[in-house]
């Protein structure tokens, strides 16, 4: 197939990574320049409005749009790209940069660039998530129902711009010690189970450094779910270690499963917090599902070659629902 030659790259200027390094962007356009004819400079204008630029770099002829930002920026473009065919370069230089460190891109947008050449067109679903008084949403990577929400809601900006991953480190533990709220979630139409964290999975990789999701694969087309059980807070650094250890697979209160479709109901008096990607969402009661339309990623071919393999080893025995 061949490469596209005229692209767009839409960036986050107050990203991390991007704010801090001025050079960056016209170092990226110089090093993409090698291979594409064109690059056009497209900064978003604020919240939310990624995915609108993308959009209309499309309908005006873009071959392919590149991002540069956090995992929100990078997901509100991939929205505005899927479905259209036109593939989406990831330019890692947030604070997790999930994609990336999932598919082997890494996070250092700059040494993305300079792969260019070795990358391949990929096709992937997206999920698709409408919370209570939300627009339906499309997502790339991840949604997260009660805790790490909660934790996602409570971070404040400010914080999150100075201390990057940490923030969220320190907005995890001020939870210890606290009653979670819990909530009913019932997957592909099954039983109904109670959780008062539920990871709903398009990649392993969760925040840049953690594998929660052990059996999510980007090429698959459904979602890798783990839930945990129970109200109180310290069982979570029970279900920390499982995840450090890989041991979740068994562990009393976790319950790792493979779905389609999910359904979210919060118990009485609950406010249960929602997040896609690392932005909040909004609140359940939610429902979340496989998207009908697709995103075209260039991805390293090794990658892609290594998630073919593993979702054939799935296919031939597949994870109990």
């Amino acid at each position: 197939m061949a490469k596209p030659t005229a692209a767009v790259l839409i960036y986050n200027p107050v990203a991390g990574k991007i704010r801090t390094r001025p050079w960056l962007i016209p170092k990226l356009q110089q090093t993409l320049g090698r291979h594409l004819s064109e690059i056009e400079l497209l900064p978003t204008t604020g919240p939310k409005t990624a995915g609108s630029i993308a959009r209309h770099a499309v309908e005006h002829g873009a071959q392919l749009v590149c991002v540069a930002g956090g995992d929100g920026t990078v997901n509100e473009t991939a929205a505005g790209v899927a479905g259209t065919g036109v593939p989406l370069l990831v330019l890692p230089a947030g604070t997790a940069n999930v994609l990336g460190m999932e598919t082997g891109l890494g996070g250092d947008a700059l040494k993305v660039a300079e792969r260019f050449g070795e990358l391949v067109e990929q096709d992937v679903v997206l999920g698709s998530l409408e919370a209570h008084g939300e627009a339906p949403r499309l997502f790339a990577a991840m949604a997260g129902v009660g805790l790490d929400a909660r934790i996602v809601r409570l971070v404040s900006p400010e914080v999150k711009r100075r201390f990057g991953k940490l923030s969220y480190w320190q907005g995890g533990f001020a939870q210890v010690g606290k009653p979670l709220a819990e909530f009913e979630i019932r997957l592909d139409g099954g039983p109904v189970r109670q959780a008062s964290y539920a990871l709903i999975a398009r990649v392993k990789n969760y925040g840049g450094d953690l594998e929660i999701a052990r059996h999510a694969n980007l090429l698959s087309d459904d979602f890798a779910v783990v839930l945990f059980e129970g109200p109180g807070s310290l069982r979570y650094l029970k279900y920390f270690s499982g995840v450090l250890l890989n041991k979740l697979a068994g562990m009393s209160g976790v319950t790792l499963a493979r779905a389609k479709r999910l359904e979210v109901e919060p118990l009485p008096g609950a406010t249960i917090d929602v997040q896609v990607d690392g932005e909040h969402a909004g609140y359940a009661p939610l429902r979340a599902e496989i998207a009908p339309v697709r995103l075209r990623l260039m991805l390293p071919p090794r990658f892609v070659a290594k998630a073919a393999g593993q979702l054939k080893g799935q296919t031939a025995s597949p994870a109990s629902r």
